[in-house]
């Protein structure tokens, strides 16, 4: 199971390349690049809340997971 810690770290690396490829998005559908970053900018926070708790709550889950050699 991964730390609290570890999980945040996760998420921050995974959310900074989703920043620049949301804001390159955004740049290119609206021409403007402050809208594309503010897109990139709320898409990011929101993500992060999102992939947080949804890592959380599958280190609840034990389905698929291999225990002492075998699975659970």
């Amino acid at each position: 199971m991964d730390s609290p810690r570890r999980s945040l770290i996760k998420a921050l690396l995974w959310q900074g390349l989703g920043i620049v490829s949301t804001g390159l998005v955004g740049v290119a559908v609206t021409g403007s690049f402050r809208a594309g970053g503010q897109m990139a900018a709320l898409n990011a926070l929101i993500g992060l809340a999102v992939y947080l708790v949804y890592e959380r709550v599958w280190n609840h889950i034990t389905w698929g997971r291999r225990v002492g050699g075998r699975r659970k």
